[in-house]
């Protein structure tokens, strides 16, 4: 939104090729963001549906356990591209705080914030899976990106913020 409502003002003219290329980024993400959520659900609704599964013999359960561990690994994954997401959009705000329209730098601040929400969101459930997994080393692995991202993302709140309480004086 900063991106956009500073795109065609007189005093942003230097910025305007800058937020409009912000702007479509922002506009893609939030597409994509869209459908993670829905990859999200999907990949919870098949780590129910494994829950479900019969176990009346051995050959029962040990379907029930590979498809499980299937299904855990491909829930964690969704979760954790979400967090992705959330990282990618931290310089988006930082740059509409930086450069965008001032009378809109508070929304600024709060893409950085709900990036962050986000990301801890999705982080949760990218653990509750990785806990589950047999395969440690995948869920280490899993587990170490998600908390690069976070470390990442608050890094880029902060700094984003911070410009926002400068811009607002």
């Amino acid at each position: 939104m900063v991106a956009n409502l500073t795109v065609g003002k007189k005093k942003y003219a230097e910025v305007e090729e800058e937020m409009r290329g912000v702007a479509t980024a922002a506009e893609c993400l939030r597409e994509r963001l869209l459908l993670l959520m829905d990859r999200d659900t999907e990949a919870f609704d098949r780590v129910m549906a494994c829950y479900r599964m019969p176990q009346e013999d051995e050959a029962q359960k040990e379907a029930r356990q590979r498809a499980l561990q299937e299904a855990l690994e491909q829930a964690a994954e969704a979760a954790l591209e979400i967090c992705r997401a959330a990282h990618e959009a931290m310089p988006l705000a930082q740059a509409v705080a930086e450069r965008g329209n001032a009378m809109l730098v508070s929304d600024a601040g709060c893409a950085a914030a709900f990036a962050e929400a986000a990301l801890a969101a999705a982080l949760l459930t990218v653990k509750i899976n990785c806990n589950a997994l047999a395969d440690r080393k995948r869920a280490e692995e899993l587990w170490a990106e998600g908390q690069w991202l976070e470390r990442e993302v608050m890094v880029a709140r902060d700094a984003t913020l911070q410009i926002v309480y400068g811009r607002l004086g």
